[in-house]
């Protein structure tokens, strides 16, 4: 059984997919035991079944993820969290809530970006899901449950929202988490007594 899936990739992130000297196309291609071919015209990255191996000895979908994840602005080394397991890429298109806007995409962006990042980087600590804003869409790699987060939390910041109502909505969904394990940890600590 072959695989075969053509990912879009804008030309300014082209270079990052492939590396210097092809390294990151190449780690790419042996993590996920699959095909990479990128024409730098058309921008199409061509993720394949390269190899006769079964499908199961591949990850082409995790390969898919990776890339789609580089072509949204995130480093190769964030996009190689979706190999873990559970991981995931997900992205948000921000022109749901900004329209046909410029200025509402950009009033958008900057909200969730924050001054020098911060607002990013803060979602990224409560949540624990990675976040790219590039172009008009909102990338994020993690746990569902993560994922489900931050989701959550542009979704407020995009929609109007103060970030103090987006922070504490995080911070109190981070420690009802704690509680849950440590409630999880006592029942089975418990039941080994």
């Amino acid at each position: 059984m072959s695989f075969q899936q053509i990912v879009k990739v804008p030309k300014d992130r082209i270079g990052v997919i492939i590396g210097k000297n092809g390294k990151i196309k190449g780690e790419i291609q042996e993590k996920c035991n699959v095909m990479i071919e990128i024409d730098s015209e058309t921008g199409d990255a061509v993720i394949s079944s390269g190899s006769k191996e079964p499908l199961t000895n591949m990850e082409p979908f995790k390969a898919v993820e990776i890339v789609s994840a580089i072509s949204k602005g995130f480093s190769p080394r964030r996009a190689y969290r979706v190999l873990e397991d559970e991981e995931t890429f997900q992205l948000i298109d921000l022109r749901d809530y900004a329209g046909k806007s410029p200025n509402s995409m950009e009033r958008i962006k900057g909200r969730i970006i924050g001054e020098e990042g911060k607002s990013r980087k803060t979602i990224e600590d409560l949540s624990g899901a990675y976040i790219s804003v590039y172009g008009h869409t909102v990338g994020l790699i993690g746990k569902f449950e993560e994922i489900k987060l931050a989701t959550d939390a542009v979704t407020l910041l995009s929609k109007g929202r103060s970030h103090k109502i987006v922070y504490n909505m995080l911070q109190e969904a981070r420690r009802k988490a704690k509680l849950d394990r440590m409630r999880l940890w006592e029942d089975s600590s418990f039941q080994q007594l």
